[in-house]
Formats: structure tokens, C-alpha cells, sequence
């Protein structure tokens, strides 16, 4: 995958003097904000506006604001900064510590909804919703419902990865130091899992934030693995595993109404 010191695991290249002018920075500021902000507002707009809209309709919304998000990033750097973006070879630099923290938060997911989430009933009041979410995305069978999670696992997790770690934190850390660019790529990528949360828990649940706020930290994890690494294939792979957590959790939430 690409690789640069700031916006790494697809090279980017220069090609041709680009100057580093005072205009040049403020609109790459402004697409940094876009890009952190997008996101929310795609999922406000399928998770809240579009709620009691049919199927197709929160499809083809998912679909168009998935599609403007992650071209986003290729279209601005190849258009506006005119740089050439070129694959790199996987690295072993950064894959342990991935792989480490993907299996721990994978293995803490189960155990925490196994022993004390679902015996509990904690989650009883967001199964509903949950439920809802999942017809509302046309996922009535075990087959497509376990589809959805692979492609998740596999490939939404890469377009998350090369949209927030190589993207967003790339283009922060051109203009900010490394810790605030870590912290503002994470809490961006942490503000549209609030509304997805929310949605499943209430607003005022404390679930909602801290949930939310274990998806900050893996932002911080993932980017700080990406800066040491320059690679996008260990965050990508400990993504992998923390979806692959959810997909599973909520199959068994929902496995009654799939297969009925």
C-alpha cells in the first residue's frame, strides 16, 4: 500500500515544483476539514434523516456518501497537489504490535458482550434497534448479513484505513506536530461512530461514550502504528480484526431474525 512520511502507504511523489504558499496550505486545511466532518454527516444522514425511509433509499444514500468519501482522497491529491500515488510492499515493521492489538481488542469484545454485556441485559434496549438497522439495510438472510461483514472486514476496513490513517492524519501531520495530528485524525474518526452509537443506545447512555471514546483509541493506535511503520497493511490488519469482532457480536444479536 502507499507510503510517504505524511501521507503514507500509497507513495506520494511530487511531481513538479508544488509551492508550499500560503494558499496552497489554507486549501489544504480546508480539505482536511471536509474530510474530517464528511463522514458525520454521510452517517447522520443514513443513520437519523433516512431512519424510517425504505431499504433502497438508506441504500443508495449509504452508497453515494461512501462513494464521495473515500474518492475524495485520491481525487485531491492527484488533482490539487498533483502527486503520483505508488504502492509499496507489505512491511513486518509495526505487524506485531498490530496483530497484538487487534486480537487483544477482538478477544476483550467477546469476552466483555459474553460475561457481562448480554447476561446482563445491558443491551436489551438497543436490540430492537439494532434489528431495525439490519432490515433496514436489507439483511434478511444469514448469507447476506455475513457478506456484509466480510466486506467490512476486508475491504471497508482498508478504505477506513486509507481515509483516515493515509489521508486525514497524513495531510494533518503536514501541518501539525505528530501528537496533535494523531488526536485530530482519531477524535474525527471517532465523531461518526457517536451518531452510529447513539443511534443503537441512546444519547444519554454511557455506553454511547464509551464505546465511542474505545474507538478513539484504536484511531490513536492505528495512527501511531501507521507513523512508525509507514504502511497501511498493519492497521488495515488489526482494523480487520476488531470488525471482524463486530460482525460477529452482532450476528449473535441478531441470528433469530435472520434465519426467520
Amino acid at each position: 500500500m502507499m507510503h510517504d512520511p505524511a501521507t503514507s502507504t500509497f507513495r506520494r511523489a511530487d511531481t513538479g515544483s508544488r509551492r508550499a504558499d500560503t494558499g496552497s496550505r489554507r486549501a489544504d486545511t480546508g480539505a482536511v476539514l471536509l474530510a474530517l466532518t464528511f463522514p458525520t454527516l454521510v452517517t447522520w444522514l443514513y443513520f437519523v434523516v433516512l431512519a424510517d425511509h425504505a431499504a433502497a433509499v438508506q441504500q443508495v444514500a449509504y452508497g453515494v456518501g461512501k462513494t464521495l468519501q473515500f474518492a475524495f482522497p485520491a481525487v485531491w491529491v492527484l488533482a490539487w497537489q498533483r502527486r503520483r500515488l505508488r504502492p509499496t510492499w507489505p512491511r513486518t515493521r509495526g505487524l506485531a504490535e498490530s496483530v497484538g492489538f487487534g486480537l487483544f481488542v477482538l478477544a476483550a469484545m467477546l469476552v466483555l458482550y459474553h460475561v457481562w454485556l448480554e447476561p446482563a441485559g445491558y443491551l436489551a434496549a438497543s436490540r430492537e434497534e439494532i434489528r431495525r438497522k439490519v432490515l433496514g439495510f436489507g439483511l434478511d438472510s444469514p448469507l447476506k448479513y455475513i457478506g456484509l461483514g466480510v466486506f467490512y472486514a476486508l475491504g471497508h476496513s482498508l478504505l477506513e484505513e486509507y481515509y483516515w490513517r493515509w489521508f486525514v492524519f497524513g495531510q494533518l501531520r503536514e501541518l501539525l506536530r505528530l501528537w496533535p495530528a494523531i488526536l485530530v485524525s482519531s477524535f474525527g474518526f471517532m465523531a461518526h461512530h457517536v451518531i452510529v452509537l447513539s443511534t443503537f443506545f441512546g444519547w444519554q447512555s454511557p455506553a454511547t461514550w464509551l464505546f465511542s471514546l474505545a474507538v478513539a483509541v484504536g484511531g490513536i493506535a492505528w495512527a501511531w502504528i501507521y507513523q512508525r511503520s509507514q504502511s497501511l497493511y498493519g492497521p488495515w490488519l488489526s482494523h480487520l480484526f476488531v470488525d471482524a469482532g463486530i460482525f460477529a457480536i452482532g450476528y449473535e444479536m441478531v441470528k433469530d431474525l435472520l434465519a426467520g
